[in-house]
């Protein structure tokens, strides 16, 4: 029987994708392991392999659909043997069908094949045998299949009988309904009236801008944030720097600020290791090593590429890597293990000229660093003399469910004196 490929989760947390590409047609033949389609998540473009293998028989969601969801059927493939012909019209494997009228559908018979998808668990079952189920209102999660690899074939479900367990399904729904009064979503129709005569250009979100407003609106919303404010004198560090970089230039590595920040804030966590934790809801998560995300600006939004295990990385391989992970990301080249996971994020918007800022938390992290642009400023030294010396604005940004006041400025003070005093990181 011809099987459905479905939208695959290419990331823990997707839920949707777009189709950006197919890389096959129908007809063609594909193997395990061939590349067939290039999927756009909210924050990379990725290539999808195919499972099994026979020939492409009918494709269902066209290039440059968005918004399919996970599990959606895009295609079906047609097993040794089998021909077009072996492929029902029927409209149930359509992706947007199902989903788009559930409210309407709900008294209809009809509406019952889409519900085995409803837990996220592939039901494998014959287009003919998905029909002959919708006309006697089966459930198809409550039939065992007698086909290839259990799936779901004519005879089985001709012999079956309805299932009572349509009724729990249509009582849920209203008990689904019940918990909604949150919050209202913002009605885009009013707001746009409010500038009707006014020009302005309409810019529809992508998935990345939808992933970047729900989870920052979560974090501000759900992370109980406090801030830590210091200042960091940066010209030994400055003077050091100047002198690694002319030793490295032969190798054609150039040091920047930020990859001393990135050292400082590993050594850091190792250094207090009760701040190197994460938020894991009725938990929390110490780690080992120094996991520390950076943000990337990109057009339209930003990646958080992680340096694993920094702390163990000398200053020129963090340099190396950071610029790897930065092109890639501003090429949407990152894998998801790339950009997920990290115990602690860095922040820093001082080659922009900003003096100083909050960072929101991202989620799971327990803290963020906002680095702000070094400036020349009079300093009281501790003769009592006062100096011109170049200083760093920095606030930590901490969750209280994970870092409390304490312990988050003993973090701060440790990233300073790491900062301070560059050559002892090396150390």
């Amino acid at each position: 029987m011809p099987i459905e490929i479905l939208m695959p989760a290419l990331s823990p947390t997707m839920e949707e994708g777009t189709l950006a590409k197919w890389l096959v047609k129908e007809g063609d033949a594909v193997s395990s392991g061939d590349v067939i389609a290039e999927i756009e998540t909210d924050k990379a473009t990725m290539e999808v392999e195919a499972v099994d293998e026979g020939v492409i028989g009918k494709i269902l969601v066209a290039e440059g659909t968005a918004d399919v969801k996970v599990n959606t059927p895009i295609a079906m493939l047609l097993e040794d043997g089998e021909s077009a012909d072996d492929l029902d019209a029927a409209p149930a494997p359509t992706p947007q069908a199902a989903p788009a009228k559930p409210a309407e559908d709900a008294s209809t018979p009809t509406a019952a094949p889409p519900a085995p998808a409803k837990s996220g668990d592939r039901v494998f079952a014959s287009p003919l045998a998905r029909r002959i189920a919708a006309e006697k209102g089966l459930d198809l999660s409550q039939i065992t299949g007698s086909g290839p690899r259990g799936r779901i074939v004519k005879a089985d479900v001709e012999g079956a009988s309805a299932q009572p367990s349509a009724a729990p399904a249509q009582a849920a729904a209203p008990a689904a309904a019940d918990p909604t009064p949150a919050a209202k979503p913002v009605d885009a129709n009013a707001i746009a009236r409010m500038y009707e005569g006014r020009a302005y250009n309409e810019l529809p979100l992508d998935g990345m801008r939808k992933t970047i407003a729900a989870r920052l609106s979560e974090a501000k919303q759900t992370i109980p944030h406090f801030y830590l404010r210091r200042s960091v004198t940066l010209d030994p560090l400055m003077a050091f720097r100047a002198q690694l970089n002319a030793q490295l230039e032969k190798r054609g590595v150039k040091l920047s600020v930020n990859d001393f920040i990135i050292k400082a804030c590993a050594l850091a966590l190792q250094q207090v290791p009760a701040a190197n934790a994460v938020w894991a809801g009725d938990r929390i998560l110490q780690l080992e090593p120094s996991d520390v995300a950076v943000a990337v600006a990109i057009e339209g939004g930003l990646f958080t590429p992680v340096l694993k295990d920094a702390h163990q990385k000398s200053l020129s391989a963090l340099s190396s890597e950071m610029k790897d992970l930065a092109t890639r990301a501003r090429d949407r080249k990152l894998a998801p293990h790339e950009y997920q996971g990290g115990s602690f994020a860095i922040s820093n918007l001082g080659m922009f000229g900003i003096e100083n800022f909050d960072a929101v938390i991202n989620p799971p992290h327990g803290a963020i660093l906002a680095v702000g642009a070094g400036l020349k400023k009079p300093v009281v030294g501790e003769d009592g003399t006062v100096k011109v010396a170049t200083v760093m604005s920095m606030t930590l940004s901490v969750d209280h469910r994970v870092i409390d006041g304490a312990l988050g400025a003993e973090l701060l003070q440790v990233i300073v004196d790491n900062l301070e005093n560059p050559m002892a990181m090396l150390a």
